[in-house]
């Protein structure tokens, strides 16, 4: 009985199959994109050691350790993140306080760090741990969540503070993504839609003040001219933004020019595109090509038929991980699944939406193809969890399959069980 014990406990499930396939897919196709976005920027410039794979190879390595990180949290038992959130949660607090100390500051934000050689951005880190911390206390709750002052408010300040350590960074971008990412979780875990809405005009409300103030702030330091050169500089480069998103063609040379350029890109690929490599938007062009605008590379070089494709498998796989995440009969792993599902589902559509000209344009990374080591390593390790919660579930599938194969073998002696178990088929 003891070796039976011990045998059950070892038993685990197959992975998703055609989850893990598609993370691959997208990943090996991010390396393509990256390289024929990156090439011809990297092998005319010293900086880049005139080198053509200089940004492909630096992928390529967050790619490997991406996988060895994926293949890691594939094998540990889901149930057990319900104990390893905490410390994962403190760890990357501690990031987040220190990059806002010692930071290296790039575009405008002060979101990097550097730790053993590397150089990594903790708010991609915030993403997942937030997700698996919300996950973990909505759970422990139960129905005390519904609860305005001791299940809904104290999970708000959780994402309040975190929310606030990106944005005094400044990262708006990713601030968006994980405050949309969290209200997509406490949703899904059954909080009070009266709740849920007074928290929308509350952001709301906070975010006319905060504006008002910086706007009132601005104009009160206009004596100084170096605090007042730098912050007006910061104003009329959000205005910017917007002005090129309300008309793309209003200043072509200024703030419209990376949109502007992004839609010549796309309109030039036509139905099936200049194919990979050959396009020409990205010599030098069309900024951040490897980057925030590589879905605009695919767009010359693909198509309009290359893009349909490629967004409909970026469709089945989000579609793909949600119903993995449904199946799964923990609520804990529910809600993890759906976090993750929807942090690459809502941080896919601003970056499209950015570029294509739906919404403005923020600076986030397309997940799994954009040039970015952070961001890739983050995602894959997601991705790892989540198959480790499709292992649970096909595990549950194999015992279900065996109790039916145990009940087809007794009802071969039995008229009444061969009908039950011929109905419970059909259903």
């Amino acid at each position: 009985m003891k070796q039976q014990t011990a045998q059950t406990k070892t038993k685990r499930g197959t992975p998703d199959f055609q989850l893990l396939i598609l993370t691959l897919l997208l990943v090996g196709f991010g390396l393509v994109m990256v390289f024929s976005s990156s090439s011809s920027i990297a092998i005319a410039n010293k900086s880049f050691n005139n080198d053509a794979l200089f940004f492909t190879k630096k992928q390529l390595m967050w790619a490997v350790i991406g996988l060895v990180g994926m293949f890691f949290a594939m094998n540990i038992r889901f149930n057990k993140y319900k104990k390893l959130y905490a410390p994962f949660f403190l760890f990357t607090t501690v990031l987040l306080l220190i990059v806002l100390v010692s930071g290296k500051m790039l575009n405008g934000a002060r979101s990097w760090i550097h730790i053993f050689g590397f150089s990594i951005q903790p708010a991609e880190f915030a993403k997942i741990a937030i997700i698996l911390y919300l996950a973990a206390l909505i759970t422990k709750k139960g129905e005390r969540f519904r609860d305005l002052k001791t299940g809904y408010i104290p999970v708000l300040v959780i994402v309040g503070f975190i929310a606030g350590l990106i944005m005094l960074q400044p990262d708006f971008g990713t601030c968006f993504i994980l405050v949309a990412t969290c209200g997509l979780v406490i949703y899904a875990g059954g909080a009070s839609m009266k709740h849920i809405m007074g928290s929308i005009l509350l952001v709301v409300l906070g975010a006319a003040l905060a504006l008002g103030a910086n706007a009132l702030f601005s104009s009160l330091s206009s004596s100084d001219d170096s605090s007042s050169t730098t912050t007006e500089a910061k104003q009329n480069y959000k205005m910017g933004r917007i002005q090129a998103f309300l008309d793309p063609t209003s200043d072509t040379t200024g703030d419209s020019l990376n949109l502007y350029r992004s839609l010549v890109a796309i309109g030039d690929g036509g139905i099936t595109g200049s194919g990979i490599g050959q396009g020409t938007m990205k010599l030098h062009y069309l900024p951040n090509a490897y980057n925030d605008f590589i879905f605009s590379v695919i767009g010359e070089e693909l198509g309009f038929v290359g893009s349909v494709l490629f967004l409909l498998v970026y469709l089945y796989f989000i579609w793909r991980g949600i119903i993995v995440s449904l199946r799964c009969p923990d609520p804990f792993g529910t809600l993890v699944g759906i976090g993750i599902m929807g942090l690459i589902a809502i941080q896919a559509f601003i970056n499209i939406g950015g570029v294509t000209q739906t919404i403005p344009v923020t600076g986030v990374t397309l997940p799994f193809i954009s040039y970015g080591g952070t961001s890739l390593f983050v995602m894959m390790v997601a991705m790892g969890i989540l198959l480790s919660i499709s292992r649970t579930n096909n595990l549950d599938v194999i015992k279900e399959e065996k109790t039916k194969s145990v009940t087809v073998q007794t009802s071969r002696t039995s008229p009444a069980l061969r009908s039950r178990e011929s109905i419970r088929r059909i259903r």
